[in-house]
């Protein structure tokens, strides 16, 4: 009998060690907490390293999906903002739900991102309490597994602080969760003091990680990451919107403390936060890790337009193709782990799976991720001129009538004939991410002639209008477009051999750093010396020549000009130029609907009428008119200042009477 109980007990544990060296194997983030209690006693996590790594993994993987942005979102989404819109039902849609006000403190649409992180952070205390138990492991363990611990627990807080807003921070306590509600009875912390804290856990993180991940390892945070999101951070508490100016006073000047009246936003307004941030993302910069993606230019790549710099990247626009070096960043063509642009991203079956959101019906998706005409318009020519600018020397047309003559093929991107003169030479990044009508998709993986090489059309009598499809389904775009990003010409879902190219996404990426340097440097009024915590000195002022060597390089990547002296010279052009190179460089990444808060424009961008062409129409009788979306969708959206952040739920708020609900929702 012991020999048999002997055996099984090594079966359970050869079982039991199989199933961990198979956790610890994957890439991903894993839950496996439910493992735990299944499996072992709760005590044994800290018994041995094996045992303490998979818990740590399976509290990460409790952080959110960041590339879960085009459906089933874990916050507000992309369709929350003014660039994409769609019909589909806004139960899987959520940045939807919360744009027509069906979020509230009783449903939050299952985007409890408050309650969620607070139990990341739980576990991510217990583990730092807990960790030296482990006796197995070595100081260098230790040492790691403390970076990766505090990232976790400052990520954690980050997701509160851009969804929610001001946190409660609970340090290093450990809540039981038997215990009763008073024992968790705290007050939230302001804006400025939870930043000060993310950013602090970031630091510590930072001093631990490594500087770069390994391939097998790509999805795991590092110094990059940690460095660039406190950029990220030290720019939104810079920005109008916390920062004490009056848009700052207008949107919360009532909004105070119950505990002791502090105002949860700073109200009185400090350049140095722009400095901060600054400072921040020049640290990122001075690393030299990371630089722009770009492709090198082959016989296939078209001339530079006049105007254009033709020295090498990242001097001018010479020597790479610029519609690759974009789109093929998103599209799965090159490996997203080798991307030195990518800070810190992730292998997204989420994006993979979204691509189907945006084909055609009867391709086998469901067409109905609709850019609106905000976005089209917001896309340069080629040789960067604005479609106003343009317009006004006859090099941009819209009438009924302005079609262009015979195809053009450029970088294996083909462009019909007979399309529009409003899509014809427009910027490399217009042709990444637009699908308009008389769009050219290629579905090269299928070997099915009825989807592979197919001109679609988005007018009422075009192959992808709105009853092309099943009648009285919302699998149609709204607008008359959609939105190509991440699809690659060998994407296909319908037909033999249809496949799809493996996508990532970016969580933070070298181009946003370079653009909020741009922004941070452009709001400075005189010189700040600044120091950060890992020693690091900088003098900052609104130096034009660094403003243009970072925000250029974007610019020139895309194989446009750079900026002007005038634009340069005034802040207040300056400004405008970052808002729209912003909005076009990270469509579809997610970073819109916090930047038109941050700003604080909110109100004024998503009151604007949502635009798209008139898709009740036949292609030659009216369907290329301006007109205002006639959906309900559209007449229901609701612009409200309570939309700056999610509610939390009540019964968070039933559980701490001293927690303060976020403004404008009822408790």
């Amino acid at each position: 009998m012991n020999r048999m109980k002997t055996k099984i007990s090594q079966i359970i544990s050869k079982g039991l060690l199989f199933a961990f060296i198979v956790l610890l194997g994957s890439c991903n983030y894993l839950d496996v907490d439910q493992y735990f209690d299944d499996t072992l006693k709760f005590d044994s996590v800290f018994t041995q390293k094996r045992y303490f790594e998979a818990y740590l993994w399976g509290a990460a993987g409790q952080l959110p999906d960041e590339s879960r942005i085009f459906g089933h979102e874990y916050a507000p989404g992309i369709t929350a903002s003014d660039d994409i819109f769609t019909v589909m039902s806004s139960d899987i849609f959520r940045g939807s739900a919360f744009a027509l006000g069906y979020v509230n403190p009783d449903n939050l649409r299952g985007m409890n991102v408050w309650s969620d992180m607070y139990k990341v952070i739980r576990k991510a205390n217990l583990m730092l309490a807990r960790m030296d138990e482990c006796q197995d492991m070595t100081a260098l363990d230790r040492r790691n597994y403390t970076g990766y611990i505090h990232f976790l627990r400052g990520y954690a807080y980050y997701h509160i602080l851009m969804t929610c807003g001001p946190a409660i921070l609970v340090g290093d306590e450990i809540f039981e969760s038997n215990l009763d509600g008073p024992a968790y009875n705290t007050y939230r912390a302001t804006y400025d003091e939870t930043v000060e804290y993310i950013c602090s856990e970031l630091e510590t993180a930072a001093a631990y990680l490594p500087l770069k991940a390994s391939i097998a390892q790509f999805e795991r945070p590092t110094k990059g990451a940690a460095y660039a999101l406190i950029a990220r951070l030290r720019l939104h508490a810079a920005s109008p919107l916390f920062n004490g100016t009056s848009t700052a006073r207008l949107y919360f000047g009532n909004w105070k403390r119950t505990y002791d009246k502090a105002y949860y936003i700073n109200q009185n307004y400090s350049e140095e936060k722009w400095a901060l941030a600054a400072a921040a993302c020049k640290r990122v910069i001075d690393m030299n890790v990371y630089e722009l993606f770009t492709v090198s230019k082959d016989q296939n790549t078209p001339q530079l337009p006049a105007g254009v710099p033709t020295e090498n990247f990242p001097n001018g626009a010479g020597g790479i193709d610029p519609f690759k070096s974009y789109s093929h960043m998103f599209t799965g063509d090159e490996p997203f782990k080798n991307n030195n642009e990518v800070i810190w991203g992730r292998i997204s079956e989420e994006v993979k799976g979204y691509t189907q959101q945006s084909f055609p019906q009867y391709m086998g998706g469901y067409n109905g991720m609709g850019l609106t005409q905000k976005m089209i318009d917001a896309y340069r020519m080629e040789d960067g001129k604005t479609i106003e600018e343009a317009m006004a020397v006859g090099e941009y047309k819209e009438g009924p009538n302005d079609f262009t003559s015979g195809p053009r093929d450029f970088s294996d991107y083909h462009l019909n004939g007979n399309i529009w003169q409003m899509y014809a030479n427009r910027e490399m990044r217009f042709y990444a991410c637009v699908g308009f009508n008389g769009c050219y998709w290629p579905a090269t993986s299928t070997t099915d002639g009825s989807y592979r090489l197919q001109t679609v059309k988005y007018c009422m009598d075009g192959n992808a209008g709105k009853y092309a499809g099943t009648v009285g389904s919302d699998n149609y775009t709204p607008t008359g477009y959609v939105i190509k990003k991440y699809i690659s010409s060998y994407d296909a879902w319908r037909g033999n051999s249809s496949e799809r190219y493996e996508k990532g996404f970016p969580i933070i990426r070298y181009a946003e750093i370079l653009l909020s340097y741009a922004e941070a440097l452009n709001q400075l009024t005189t010189t700040h010396a600044i120091t950060l915590p890992t020693g690091e000195s900088y003098s900052l002022s609104r130096d034009v020549d660094e403003m243009a060597k970072a925000f250029n390089q974007v610019r020139y990547r895309a194989g446009l000009p750079g900026l002007t002296q005038a634009q340069l010279e005034s802040p207040t052009e300056m400004f405008e130029q970052i808002k729209r190179e912003r909005m076009v460089e990270f469509l579809g990444e997610g970073r819109r609907f916090y930047d038109v808060r941050r700003w604080g424009i909110y109100e004024d961008v998503d009151s604007e009428p949502i635009m798209g062409l008139n898709i009740a129409a036949n292609e030659f009788g009216g369907f290329y008119q301006r007109t205002v979306v006639d959906e309900k969708n559209y007449r229901d959206r609701v612009v409200h200042r309570k939309l700056l952040f999610l509610p939390i739920s009540k019964s968070e708020l039933r559980k701490v009477e001293l927690l303060d609900q976020n403004p404008g929702y009822n408790n």
